[in-house]
């Protein structure tokens, strides 16, 4: 694999982790250089087989998790299997896991065992409630965590239901953060030589992303209430109705929302006691919003993003998924790369967003076929084709067209 000059070039990391945390974790790391060695049962990561399917019969969300990788199936209910782990890891930089707490050490493959054998090795472990703790026993999936974490009772309208935020957010947070705590973990090698345990729980990681919940309830001991498509806050601050659809402003403070007065024609807002002050304007944000809607209601969203703009008031359009990543800015930040398999195929794929001056552009390559890479991997490590033929024999790589000797469900952490 092709790589360019990347900050973390020269990095190995071995990746036994599935799903989407840890092999989101994996990939930022892939992003920028690292050479990600994906280890997977048998039958291959869970993702392999949920959809969307692209036109060659990848997943979309496999693809996009395991960019930038390399494929070994190893089954680690073997000898064999684990035995070629532990190979793996011994000159590693960086193991990413998540498997239940307790697993990776019942299969010889935890930080204990691992780190006796490679001292200066990182080992990050996500996990739905961390290693310790009385839920730590806890499968994890993200809507569990966004249920127990406040998020679902702090998202949607105050008259309506606890909404699942649209993005599995706790997952991806709970990767970036454990891509975060490699990243540090690896700094403090640089000074000591020590390696470490990474403990990632997507629990802590989705409530350190509920920064200015966590803030409003350390100050006041209250739980933050629903509020819909509005600031808590600050008004106006949120969506509003337009003639053909929704467009959203932030006002945070008293000039600001001086020259919004000005710009819809109403400059008396700004002298009226009701919209004194942020917490005015809150108190009275709906007498607030129906003057702003009567004025929008008989413009269009191009209409009033233009009359917003011009007055420097901070505007924009509702977009869907599709228009954000199709649009003229997206394509120059370059959010999407396409690439080409080895058959033909081409598709497009993600990348981390961080843009470095002096490195060159991300490493962007298509997920592995599954084991893609063994052979290369044991050649490296010395085995030759006998010694792959006899690994092979005692069930080092599992039985393809079942699912025997894989770890279970029940040992997975779904992260």
């Amino acid at each position: 694999m092709q790589r360019p000059n990347l900050p973390l070039e020269g990095l190995r990391v071995i990746d036994f982790s599935r799903v989407l945390a840890g092999p989101y974790c994996a990939a930022l790391l892939g992003d920028l250089g690292a050479d990600v060695i994906k280890i997977e049962p048998p039958s291959g990561d869970d993702y392999r087989g949920v959809g969307p399917f692209a036109a060659d019969g990848e997943s979309g969300l496999f693809g996009a998790m395991n960019r930038n990788k390399r494929s070994i199936v190893l089954d680690l209910k073997t000898e064999a299997g684990r035995e070629l782990a532990r190979a793996l890891c011994a000159d590693a930089d960086v193991v990413v896991e998540n498997f239940r707490p307790g697993v990776a050490d019942r299969l010889g493959i935890g930080y204990s065992d691992l780190s006796a054998a490679n001292p200066a090795l990182v080992y990050a472990s996500v996990s739905g409630f961390g290693q310790t703790g009385p839920e730590s026993h806890r499968p994890a999936y993200d809507i569990i965590l966004q249920a127990m974490c406040g998020l679902m009772d702090a998202t949607g309208s105050p008259d309506g239901p606890p909404t699942m935020i649209g993005e599995s957010v706790s997952d991806v947070v709970s990767g970036l953060f454990a891509s975060w705590g490699v990243l540090a973990a690896l700094l403090g090698r640089e000074k000591n030589g020590k390696g470490t345990h990474v403990d990632v729980s997507m629990f802590d990681a989705t409530l350190g992303l509920s920064a200015t919940l966590v803030a409003r309830y350390a100050a006041t001991g209250i739980a933050p209430r629903r509020v819909g498509n509005r600031h808590p806050s600050s008004a106006p601050f949120g969506a509003y109705r337009a003639a053909d659809g929704f467009y959203v402003v932030a006002v945070l403070n008293n000039k600001l929302f001086a020259a919004f007065a000005r710009a819809i024609g109403a400059p008396h807002l700004a002298d009226d006691p009701r919209f004194a002050g942020d917490a005015s304007r809150c108190l009275h944000e709906a007498d607030l919003r129906a003057t702003i809607e009567a004025w929008s209601s008989a413009l269009t969203i191009e209409e009033v993003n233009r009359m917003l703009g011009v007055a420097g008031i901070p505007v924009a359009p509702i977009r869907n998924l599709q228009e954000a990543l199709e649009s003229d800015h997206a394509a120059y930040r370059g959010l999407l790369t396409e690439v080409r398999r080895d058959d033909g195929h081409t598709k497009r794929v993600p990348s981390q967003p961080v843009k470095f001056s002096a490195y060159g552009a991300n490493c962007v390559s298509p997920a592995p076929a599954l084991g893609e890479h063994a052979d290369a991997l044991l050649q490296q490590l010395g085995y030759d084709v006998d010694d792959i033929a006899s690994l092979r024999e005692r069930g080092a790589f599992g039985v393809p067209s079942t699912r025997e000797g894989e770890v279970s469900n029940e040992e997975r952490n779904h992260a």
